[in-house]
C-alpha cells in the first residue's frame, strides 16, 4: 500500500507557488494540502471558474503534484468560534475585522465554497476547523452548567449542518482536525460532536496524532474507535518535555520556548510511536494521504521538509496479506 505522501502548504506560505512546489518535488512528495494562505488557493474563486482550477492543477502537474486535499481551517475556525478575540481578524477579509457575526458570515459561505472548490479541483477532501463555542469552558471553574455545554454542541450542529449539506451535494468530505479550540479535542468530544450531527457521511476526522498525544490521548486508540471516519491524516510529531516546572497548559510560553511542557516536533524526531500508528491506520484500511504537517522550531524548514517526507515513505509498509505461518501448511 503506497499512501500518497503530501505536504501541507501553510507553513510554507511565505514561498511563491511555483518555489513550494519545486521544493515539494525535490523532497519527494506526491502532491500538496493546498491552503488559502500565501494567496496558493482562492477557494471562491476555484468554486465557480473551472478555468482557474484547470490552471492551478496544470501548474502542480507540471512538477509531478497532485491535489489531493484542500485546507480550510481558518474559515471553519470562525464558524463556532465566538469571534470575540481579535487574532482572528486575519482569518477573514478586511472588511470583516471586529465583527464577529460578519466573520461568521463570510465563514460559512467560504465553508460551502470549499465544498465545490474541492468538487473542480478534483481533490477528495477539505481539512479544517470547526471552532467552538464552548473551548473557553474547557475547566470547569467557574462551575459550568453541563446544560451550556450541551447547547454548545447543539450550536455546533445548527451550524455545520447546512455547510454539509453543501458537502453532500458535491460528494465531498469534510475531516475536522481533532485540535484545542474545536468542538471535538479528543475522543469523548469527537464522539459527541458526530452524535451532534447525526453521524451523517460528510462529517469525519483529520487525524493528526501530535494534537492527541501531548494531551495524554492515545493516538491509536482514536483510529480504533473512528474506523470509518478517519478521512485524512497529519503526519506531526511531538515531544511532552515536563520537567517539574511546567505543565501541559503552555505556561503562556511560545511555541519554541525549551521551558515548555510539551512541544511540536517533526516527523521521527519526537515521542509519537508511528509505526503503530500505520499498523492501526492498516487495520481499518485508510489508504488516503499520509500529510506532513510541518512544525518545528528547532530545526531548519527545508531541511525538515526533506527528511520528514522521507521519513514518511520509510515508515509506511503495506498489511500483510497471509498469515506468517501460511506457508508451513
Amino acid at each position: 500500500m503506497a499512501r500518497p505522501v503530501t505536504l501541507f502548504t501553510a507553513q510554507f506560505s511565505d514561498l511563491p507557488l511555483d518555489e513550494l512546489c519545486r521544493l515539494a518535488a525535490d523532497c519527494g512528495y506526491d502532491g500538496l494540502e493546498l491552503a488559502p494562505m500565501g494567496g496558493y488557493l482562492d477557494i471562491e474563486k476555484a468554486a465557480a471558474d473551472l478555468d482557474y482550477c484547470a490552471a492551478l492543477r496544470k501548474k502542480l502537474a507540471g512538477y509531478g503534484l497532485r491535489i489531493e486535499a484542500i485546507s480550510n481551517h481558518f474559515a471553519g475556525q470562525l464558524v463556532c468560534d465566538p469571534n470575540l478575540d481579535a487574532r482572528s481578524d486575519a482569518f477573514a477579509p478586511a472588511d470583516c475585522a471586529g465583527d464577529p457575526e460578519a466573520k461568521r458570515a463570510w465563514a460559512i459561505r467560504c465553508m460551502k465554497a470549499g465544498a465545490r472548490a474541492a468538487r473542480n479541483l478534483e481533490a477528495r477532501v477539505v481539512t479544517g476547523f470547526t471552532g467552538s463555542p464552548i473551548w473557553h469552558l474547557f475547566y470547569s471553574f467557574p462551575p459550568v452548567d453541563p446544560a451550556e455545554i450541551e447547547a454548545g454542541f447543539t450550536y455546533f450542529a445548527d451550524q455545520f449542518n447546512p455547510i454539509m449539506d453543501e458537502f453532500g451535494r458535491c460528494g465531498i468530505r469534510f475531516a475536522l482536525e481533532v485540535h484545542p479550540t474545536e468542538i471535538a479535542f479528543d475522543l469523548y468530544t469527537a464522539e459527541r460532536a458526530l452524535d451532534a450531527i447525526g453521524r451523517r457521511p460528510e462529517f469525519g476526522f483529520n487525524f493528526d496524532p501530535s494534537h492527541l498525544y501531548w494531551q495524554g490521548v492515545d493516538p491509536v486508540r482514536f483510529i480504533r474507535t473512528f474506523p470509518d471516519r478517519i478521512y485524512h491524516c497529519h503526519v506531526k510529531d511531538a515531544a511532552r518535555t515536563l520537567d517539574g516546572a511546567s505543565g501541559l497548559l503552555g505556561s503562556h510560553l511560545n511555541f519554541g520556548d525549551p521551558r515548555r511542557g510539551w512541544d511540536f516536533r517533526s516527523p521521527g524526531h519526537g515521542d509519537i510511536d508511528f509505526e503503530a500508528i500505520i499498523r492501526a491506520l492498516n487495520t481499518i484500511g485508510y489508504a488516503g494521504p499520509l500529510s506532513v504537517e510541518w512544525e518545528d522550531c528547532g530545526m531548519e524548514r527545508r531541511y525538515g521538509a526533506r527528511d520528514a517526507c522521507a521519513f514518511t515513505r520509510r515508515m509506511d509498509f503495506a498489511p500483510s496479506g497471509q498469515q506468517f505461518d501460511s506457508v508451513f501448511k
